[in-house]
C-alpha cells in the first residue's frame, strides 16, 4: 500500500476484484513495519554495547570470557526471553545493569515485535472504517470511468472549474492510471468497470455525472448500459474512437457522445485552413486560460430578451433536452440555459 493512500480490497470473484484507495496522510504499515524493524534491531544492537562494555561482569560456562560474538549471543537470547544459561552475570554491576538496563530493552524489544502485528491489523480495521465512512458520505459525486488521455482531461477541466477534488472518483483496472489518479490525490477503484460490484464501489446509483473515458468502443457500451442500469437519472457522457459506435452509446444510455478521432480529424482540419481559429478553439477547450465556455441558467431579468441583448456572448441556448442555435431562438424562456463564452479577466 502507497504510505499516503489507505486501500480496501474486495472479494476475488475472476476478473471482479476491486480495491479502494482514499487520499490520506497517514503512513501504511509496511513503512511501519519496517520502522518497527529498524528500532527492535537499534534495541538489540543497543544491548549488545552495554553487555560488551561490561564483558568482565559476566561468565561464560565454555571457555570463561565473553568475546564480541558472545556479546552479541547474549543480547538475542535475552532479548528474545531465550536464555539458555551458559553466559550469565556474575558481578554485582552485572546484575544491576541487567535489572535497570536490560530488562527493560528486553521489555521494549517484545513491545516492538508485538505491536507490529496488532498495528497491522489496526490499521488494516482503521482502512476499511475510512472507506465504508467515505462511501456512506458519498453523494452527488463525479464518476470518471477510465484515466488514460481522456479521463485525464476531463478531470483537469472539472478542476480547473473549481468542482472539488474530493467528490471525483475515478475507476481503472489499469496500474498505471491507478497510480496516476492516486498521485493527483483523487480517490480510485481498481477494477473492471463492466461489473457492476465495481461500479457499486465507485458509488455510481448516486453519483451525479458519470464519464466514460475508455479505450475501447464496445467496452464503452457496456459499461454506459451498467452505469444507466444501477443509475437512471446521472448525466452520462461516452468518449467513442469510430462515429459509427456514437449512435449505439446513446442508445445504451449516454446523455452525450464525443467521437474523439473525428474531433481530432476535424480540429487538424481548422488548423490547416485556419490556423487563429484553431488556437482560439483550443483557448476554449482549455478552461481557465483566457476564454471559457460556460452553461448556466437563465437570470429571471433575461427572460423575454434576445440572445443578442445578453452582455455574455452566447453561442447556444439548451431549451428541455435540446441544443438550439443561438440564432433560433427569438426570445429566452424561463428555464432555458446558455452556453456562453467568457474571458477569465471577468469577475
Amino acid at each position: 500500500m502507497d504510505g499516503r493512500f489507505g486501500r480496501a480490497t474486495g472479494p476475488d470473484r475472476g476478473n471482479q476484484r476491486w480495491s479502494v484507495r482514499l487520499p490520506g496522510s497517514s503512513t501504511g504499515p509496511l513503512r511501519k513495519m519496517t520502522n518497527r524493524l529498524l528500532l527492535a534491531l537499534l534495541v538489540l544492537v543497543g544491548m549488545f554495547v552495554v553487555v560488551w562494555l561490561d564483558r568482565d561482569g559476566y561468565r561464560d560456562s565454555i571457555d570463561g570470557e565473553v568475546s564480541a560474538v558472545d556479546a552479541m549471543y547474549y543480547a538475542t537470547v535475552s532479548l528474545s526471553t531465550t536464555g539458555y544459561g551458559d553466559i550469565v552475570p556474575a558481578t554485582t554491576g552485572a546484575r544491576l545493569t541487567n535489572v535497570f538496563v536490560v530488562t527493560p530493552l528486553r521489555f521494549l524489544f517484545l513491545v516492538i515485535l508485538v505491536g507490529t502485528t496488532f498495528e497491522v491489523l489496526a490499521e488494516r480495521t482503521r482502512t476499511q472504517w475510512r472507506v465504508d465512512r467515505w462511501r456512506s458520505r458519498l453523494r452527488a459525486h463525479t464518476v470518471v470511468i477510465g484515466y488514460g488521455t481522456k479521463g485525464r482531461g476531463a478531470v483537469s477541466t472539472l478542476l480547473a472549474t473549481g468542482y472539488p477534488k474530493d467528490r471525483i472518483v475515478v475507476v481503472d483496472r489499469d496500474g498505471n492510471h491507478i497510480a496516476d489518479a492516486v498521485a493527483a490525490g483523487l480517490a480510485t477503484v481498481t477494477g473492471d468497470a463492466t461489473h457492476k460490484s465495481v461500479l457499486g464501489q465507485a458509488k455510481v446509483d448516486v453519483a451525479d455525472r458519470i464519464v466514460i473515458a475508455t479505450d475501447r468502443d464496445d467496452t464503452t457500451v457496456l459499461i454506459t448500459l451498467t452505469a444507466r442500469q444501477l443509475n437512471p437519472t446521472a448525466t452520462v457522457v461516452a468518449a467513442v474512437r469510430e462515429s459509427e459506435n456514437a449512435p449505439l452509446v446513446r442508445q445504451s444510455g449516454a446523455d452525450g457522445v464525443i467521437t474523439s478521432s473525428e474531433a481530432a480529424g476535424r480540429l487538424l482540419g481548422v488548423a490547416t485552413a485556419s490556423p487563429a481559429v484553431s488556437d482560439v478553439i483550443d483557448d476554449l477547450l482549455n478552461q481557465g486560460q483566457g476564454l471559457d465556455l460556460l452553461e448556466r441558467e437563465v437570470e429571471p431579468d433575461e427572460v423575454g430578451r434576445s440572445t443578442h441583448a445578453e452582455q455574455d456572448i452566447v453561442l447556444a441556448v439548451v431549451r428541455g433536452r435540446v441544443v438550439l442555435r443561438f440564432d433560433a431562438v427569438d426570445e429566452l424562456a424561463a428555464g432555458d440555459k446558455v452556453v456562453v463564452v467568457r474571458s477569465r479577466r471577468e469577475p
